[in-house]
């Protein structure tokens, strides 16, 4: 593991302190985790009410989405979530630093963004900077940047009661896992469930539930959840069940998003539209659970972790962005987001 820089702020202790110096917005206790810790909501910009008369399905039935959340003359609502699966931190340390953005003018780099200061002015942000609190706690490391591949395993997913590495995806044969580890990685809660492929359709773990309520009380335009995904160059992935109208409203800012990397000369990998022909089911993911309960352009965004492959070199990823550009990446999306929904 390398030597964080001093603006690379992850840890639970890090990310309460940020938001005790929170003056420009509003912080609550969302929820309580399966583990008992607390899962914060952050709010900048004025609650918005949609005259709603039925929930968005019901809406979509009657055709008239307006029926659950009426946006005209509104501003719209950003959601970003971080750290769903705990280990992914870089989401945390761009959100942490986005935060001192607003409420300071200047990152934890010293760096300034006018535009992303005055977001505040022209949208409603709201902000979840740790959905798995128990996942963040339980693993020992600030960072995944510079860590070999098994311990990015180990972290990340874990390992089965006989020692092997809970490798990806089969971590996902089993779920809740929690029973059958010796080691639970901070992919989950401490009842060992994964918030990506929760029951959503019965009873949801806490977090999960927290999520899914903000998103529906809230009618966001736009959710991003903030993932890591080795070292690929970073993404958006697209949505599965989906309607193609939200997918191609993905790819255009995906497109809209990589001319900003290319113009800042950094990687970005542009979302595709796939058909639906696929032999085995997709996953009916959070992403796609969060379009459904409240139609927002919801979508997982993958950052790049800079791992320590070796002579490993899984799938020729060797693209290994320094701290710095993970997180101009992670600016170059929340900007265009906000862009994009006004």
């Amino acid at each position: 593991m390398d030597n964080k820089p001093v603006f690379w702020k992850t840890t639970l202790s890090e990310v309460n302190e940020t938001l005790q110096n929170i003056k420009r917005g509003k912080v609550s206790v969302l929820a309580k985790s399966a583990g008992n810790r607390d899962i914060y909501l952050i709010e900048y910009g004025q609650r918005q009410y949609f005259n709603r008369t039925a929930n968005y399905s019901s809406a979509c039935g009657a055709n008239e989405p307006k029926c659950y959340a009426d946006k005209t003359g509104k501003k719209p609502v950003i959601f970003i979530v971080g750290a769903v699966h705990a280990g992914e931190m870089e989401g945390v340390a761009a959100i942490i630093n986005f935060i001192n953005i607003i409420e300071t003018g200047k990152d934890f780099m010293g760096e300034t963004n006018t535009f992303l200061q005055n977001c505040i002015d022209k949208c409603r942000l709201i902000i979840i900077p740790v959905a798995n609190p128990d996942g963040r706690a339980r693993i020992p490391i600030d960072t995944m940047h510079g860590i070999t591949y098994e311990e990015f395993r180990h972290y990340g997913q874990g390992r089965w009661k006989d020692g092997t590495l809970c490798d990806w995806p089969q971590c996902k044969k089993i779920h809740p896992i929690k029973n059958h580890v010796s080691y639970l990685g901070s992919y989950y809660n401490d009842d060992g469930i994964n918030m990506m492929h929760d029951n959503f359709f019965g009873e949801t773990s806490n977090e999960t539930k927290a999520v899914m309520n903000t998103a529906e009380t809230e009618a966001p335009d736009f959710t991003v959840l903030l993932h890591g995904g080795g070292n690929m160059i970073p993404a958006i992935l697209e949505t599965d069940y989906a309607p193609m109208f939200i997918k191609q409203k993905i790819r255009d800012l995906s497109l809209q998003i990589k001319e900003a990397a290319v113009e800042k000369k950094l990687p970005y990998s542009a979302t595709a539209i796939h058909e639906d022909n696929f032999s085995t089911p997709k996953s009916f993911n959070l992403a796609s659970a969060l379009h459904h309960i409240c139609g927002a352009t919801a979508f997982v965004y993958e950052s790049n972790q800079g791992i320590n492959y070796g002579e490993r070199n899984l799938n020729n990823w060797e693209t290994i962005l320094s701290y710095e550009d993970i997180l101009h990446e992670h600016y170059i999306l929340f900007e265009q987001i906000i862009r994009f929904a006004l």
